[in-house]
């Protein structure tokens, strides 16, 4: 009896070892499903590591792994260099028309507006005499030291050089746009708007172009513009259509050609998300008006309540749990 008493023994061990490898196999498994993978604009990092805490702390079976940077490089991240990415969250909606739909996405949500300021410190040269109505005379100023993130890589970028454009034309100054170019030099562009933070706040800088959002985050000084001038405002965009910046193509050697519009954030899930699941969860919290909007809106940036989108077939396209999000606004 004890050779089948032993067989029995080894074939309940055998089981129970195949079981054991099976389990850890499906816990490795959920963990890695469970990862939402984000690439966002680097103006959205406060809000969206606050979104981040507060969705795990909801969902505690989901890691949330974020990426920042320029709009643009971050697309192009996914778009030319195929980085695996549930969701993308550009600072203008149209990076993701343009290098993500259709070869990578099938949609956009525009949920979040943004103006872009002057910002500074009490340290900064002529802080006490700069306002919104002089501070092109300041930026021109010799020994003044200001920059704005690469327009190639960052929307804030090209959105600074629009701002110029754009008060060249309204105060009504011929040459200004070049003039305040000749006092920046190129050392003064940096790849991505947040980190002019840390030059300003160490002193490095007089006065950097920054959404008003990342000034209210970062507890900066700032002067706010005229609409006319200031991005923000949509029913100005027949005047900030006036502004145009040639920016880096797809390939190299190519380039685009951005026009002045209000500062519109858009969103969309990645077509071949690793976790389509899980993006449509966090998505459905980004734009519920008492989660991600709430905290957007407490942060310095309006959003739009519901989110807009272009058509009804575009609303098709959604995941059900995100129609009720939105509306159709072209």
């Amino acid at each position: 009896m004890k050779p089948i008493q032993d067989h029995r023994k080894m074939a309940l061990m055998m089981k129970l070892v195949v079981c054991t490898a099976t389990l850890f196999w499906a816990l490795g498994s959920v963990a890695w499903g469970e990862n939402v993978i984000i690439f966002h604009a680097g103006s959205l990092t406060v809000p969206f590591a606050e979104m981040e805490k507060r969705f795990e702390a909801a969902h505690p079976g989901i890691d949330v792994l974020r990426e920042a940077g320029g709009s643009t490089k971050m697309a192009r991240m996914i778009s030319e260099l195929g980085k695996p990415a549930d969701i993308m969250a550009s600072a203008d909606y149209k990076v993701i028309d343009k290098t993500l739909i259709p070869s990578k996405a099938s949609w956009n949500i525009r949920f979040a507006t943004n103006q872009l300021v002057l910002c500074h410190t009490d340290n900064s040269r002529f802080a006490k005499e700069i306002n919104r109505d002089n501070w092109y005379d300041i930026l021109c100023r010799e020994g003044v030291v200001w920059g704005h993130s690469d327009p190639n890589l960052d929307p804030c970028g090209y959105r600074s050089l629009m701002v110029l454009q754009l008060a060249e034309k309204f105060y009504n100054k011929p040459g200004l746009y070049d003039r305040l170019l000749a006092n920046r030099p190129k050392e003064n562009v940096r790849p991505k708007s947040v980190e002019l933070v840390s030059l300003l706040k160490t002193g490095n800088m007089d006065y950097a172009w920054e959404y008003l959002s990342v000034a209210v985050q970062h507890e900066l000084q700032y002067i706010t513009l005229d609409d006319h001038i200031n991005l923000g405002n949509y029913k100005f965009d027949d005047f900030y259509k006036q502004a145009q910046v040639k920016v880096t193509g797809k390939k190299p050697g190519t380039f685009l050609t951005r026009t002045g519009k209000s500062c519109t954030y858009g969103v969309t899930m990645i077509d071949d998300a690793p976790n389509p699941a899980g993006a449509a969860l966090f998505l459905a919290y980004l734009l519920d008006p008492e989660g991600g909007l709430k905290i957007l809106e407490s942060m310095g940036q309006p959003p739009f309540v519901p989110a807009r989108i272009d058509s009804e077939q575009v609303l098709e396209k959604l995941p059900g749990s995100l129609r009720q999000r939105v509306e159709v606004k072209p």
